[in-house]
This record gives C-alpha cells, structure tokens and sequence, in this order.
C-alpha cells in the first residue's frame, strides 16, 4: 500500500490537477491525503464556504484533508511554507507526492511547487500536475482514470462557489482534457504529469511460502 500526499494551493486545485489519480489510488487500497495550503481567500466565494466545499471534496474522493494557513496570493517559497508542507509530509507518512508544476503564471502555484521540492528533498516520487494556468508542460507520465473520471468530476461539483464563476471547473472542459491526455497515453482518459524524481521499485513483493512448502526437519530423540 502507497500512502499518498497531493498538494494544492487553493482549493479545487488538487481536483482538476490529479483528482481523477486520486480517486485511481483509493480504488487500490492506497491512503491519500490532500494538502490546501491556503484558504483560497481572493477567489470567488468565502473562505468558510470555500473550507466546507473542500471538505465535501475530499469526502468525495475518500481521501483525508490538511487545512493550510497561509493566505491566496500572498505565498512564498520560504522557511515556513517549507515546514507547512514537510510537516504534512510527516503526517501523511508519503512516498508519493502530487504537486503544481513549476511554470506557471499564478504566483501561488509557482511557490507552493518550489517549496515542495525542498520540502520532498529526500522524497522518492514527486510529479507535477498541470493547472489551467501552467504555462509549460511536456508530460512524460500518465494515469489512466478510465474508471475514475465521474469521481473526478464529482469532487470538482463540490466546488459549487468555483464551478459557479469559473469556466476552468466546466465538466466538458475537465472531460476534454482528460481525453486529450488519454489520446497521449493510448488510453480513454489519463491525467498527465512531469516528473521532478520518480524512482520505480523493482524488487519482487515478499512473498511467504505456503506451509506445505515449509521445510521440515526430524526431531532429534536424545539416546
């Protein structure tokens, strides 16, 4: 079982980022927690409602959630969103890591991205999700949600204030891309990501011989 950690910087960010990869994770027994490292307080909607909307979400995917305190617009890659975001790592106990990726035209996305990857220094799998308002992205790993891409869509209408206002969290907007992304990964739907470290394990699963394959030895009957 992989224990997960996905990160945003607003609200609704990890669900059209990796929500559909998310949901892929909970279907294989894997534990997710969703970090939103602000309150998303100069979008739409208020930040109590924007709390309750993200919560909705995450019950959605079955995935936990860490509330950040920093505030939308104003973060920066320094010592203490570092530590917000390692001591999320600590409580997620993660091996892999979902994150923005580093081009990108909101200042938020580009922050949290970089303090990830101090944060995730001695991390063996970090990725980059695109945002709406990533700048570059050349995905060489892709997830197929198939199977997930309703569930996906279900987190993001939890976000009603976004959905709402925004023609970003438009269903046929969230579809046309995941297909966009399948058409790349020869798959129905994918989410696509780059990849900032991403180490594959090998090594054969431990298996436990079954007790007839258990050697046997004679006991030995003292003279």
């Amino acid at each position: 079982m992989r224990s997960v950690l996905a990160i945003g910087a607003h609200p609704d960010d990890i669900e059209l980022g990796c929500g559909g990869t998310l949901a892929a994770h909970r279907a294989a027994g894997d534990k997710v927690t969703m970090l939103v490292v602000t309150g998303g307080q100069n979008g739409p909607g208020l930040v109590d409602g924007r709390r309750a909307e993200a919560e909705a979400a995450a019950r959605s995917l079955d995935c936990g959630l860490i509330w950040g305190s920093l505030v939308d617009c104003a973060v920066s890659p320094d010592a203490a969103t570092v530590a917000l975001i390692e001591q999320a790592i600590r409580e997620a106990e993660a091996d892999v890591v979902y994150v923005h990726a580093p081009d990108d035209s909101h200042q938020d996305h580009r922050a949290v991205a970089a303090a990830t990857l101090s944060a995730t220094r001695h991390s063996r799998r970090i990725l980059h999700y695109r945002s709406p308002s990533t700048t570059r992205f050349e995905p060489t790993v892709y997830v197929d949600i198939s199977a997930h891409l309703d569930r996906k869509i279900a987190a993001l209408a939890c976000h009603r204030s976004q959905v709402e206002s925004s023609a970003m969290v438009d269903p046929e907007v969230v579809a046309a891309s995941a297909r966009h992304f399948g058409a790349q990964a020869r798959v129905r739907f994918a989410e696509a990501y780059m990849p900032a470290r991403f180490v594959w394990d090998l090594a054969p699963p431990l298996v436990l011989p079954m007790r007839s394959e258990m050697p046997v030895y004679a006991a030995q009957v003292a003279a």
